[in-house]
């Protein structure tokens, strides 16, 4: 079981803007994930649970607000997903994460 990120870091203008990230299942097994975010207040993440399906992958968007350059981090937790799960949100609540991604953000 792995999963990637490919770009593996998000720089993005400290006056806003939107970066797109790729997250790669490697494995044989689908997998369910939850982004978490250092920082709330200015980044926006989408979606922020899924379903990433066996050798495939699943866009991800982060948008920055305006705000004061600095350096944050987004962590993705991921599992193998319930076999009968459709609602990643509330299958999330179910599985114990088996691993994380960590991906630098840094507004400049």
């Amino acid at each position: 079981m792995s999963l990637t990120a490919d770009p593996p870091a998000c720089a993005v203008p400290a006056a806003g803007g939107t970066s797109t990230h790729k997250l790669v299942n490697g494995g044989a097994d689908k997998l369910i994930f939850k982004i978490k975010s250092s920082n709330n207040n200015e980044y926006r993440i989408t979606p922020v649970f899924g379903f990433v399906d066996p050798s495939g992958s699943k866009d991800i968007s982060i948008t920055r607000t305006a705000g004061a350059p600095k350096e944050d981090k987004l962590v993705i937790h991921f599992a193998n997903a319930p076999a009968d799960a459709t609602d990643a949100q509330a299958a999330f609540a179910s599985v114990t994460p088996a691993g994380t991604v960590t991906i630098p953000m840094s507004a400049t």
